[in-house]
């Protein structure tokens, strides 16, 4: 089953009379149960590309599809409820609140999606299990690794009915262990519970984790390869 679809996708951005072609026809689809990584220099479209398929972003031209649903960029409501319900985010710096526990940070993502009380509490302890932090759902951040904060933010992003997950560099603050224990973590979920992930990132790492890799330079995609 196609998760997420892009067809034709370009983003133009205009600095006075001039005119920065962000995205240039960019076409991909994404699986349930697939990871695709994204590759490329800095400023060739990578973060911009993960804004527009994650609805931050509304594309130029061209055509989104999530979970089934054209993405109308003239409905916000249904931009908000796909943010909400059918997409989760990775962030490169986490942006976990300092003050909550991991287990706070988890539901209160939740929150924003609708599941409050009992249900929010479970959910978050399931998936902090999941991603083996079991024992540090009391913790607050500055009491975690960058690694255990990584998977704290992970564990937002599948708290709930999330059949997308897009992540924006998310080994890039980590060490070469701790890196390696979030990118085996994506794979074996991505295998377990079927989501789509879409990876954008330098680290060659990610490759052994990727069913596919695209390559993307000054808004187009150059280059795609079937990984394992």
């Amino acid at each position: 089953m196609i998760v997420l679809e892009a067809h034709d996708v370009s983003k133009v951005y205009r600095e006075g009379p001039h005119e920065v072609h962000a995205l240039r026809g960019v076409s991909l689809s994404v699986r349930r149960g697939e990871v695709l990584a994204i590759e490329g220099p800095s400023g060739s479209g990578k973060t911009t590309l993960l804004s527009v398929l994650g609805c931050l972003l509304t594309p130029t031209s061209g055509r989104i599809v999530v979970d089934g649903r054209e993405v109308d960029p003239h409905r916000p409501g249904q931009l908000r409820e796909l943010r909400r319900h059918a997409i989760g985010f990775v962030f490169q710096q986490f942006h976990l609140f300092a003050a909550l526990t991991a287990a706070e940070n988890v539901i209160y993502g939740l929150n924003l999606r609708g599941w409050t009380g009992e249900k929010a509490r479970r959910e978050a302890e399931r998936v902090l299990r999941s991603v083996g932090l079991g024992e540090r759902m009391d913790f607050r951040p500055r009491d975690l690794s960058g690694g255990q904060r990584q998977r704290v933010a992970v564990a937002r992003a599948l708290a709930g009915p999330s059949s997308l997950i897009l992540a924006d560099e998310p080994t890039g603050n980590l060490d070469g262990e701790s890196g390696a224990r979030v990118l085996d973590l994506f794979r074996s979920l991505a295998r377990s519970e079927g989501r789509a992930l879409v990876i954008v990132t330098h680290d060659p790492r990610v490759r052994t984790i990727a069913d596919r890799v695209v390559t993307i330079r000054d808004g187009r995609i150059t280059h795609e390869e079937l990984e394992n």
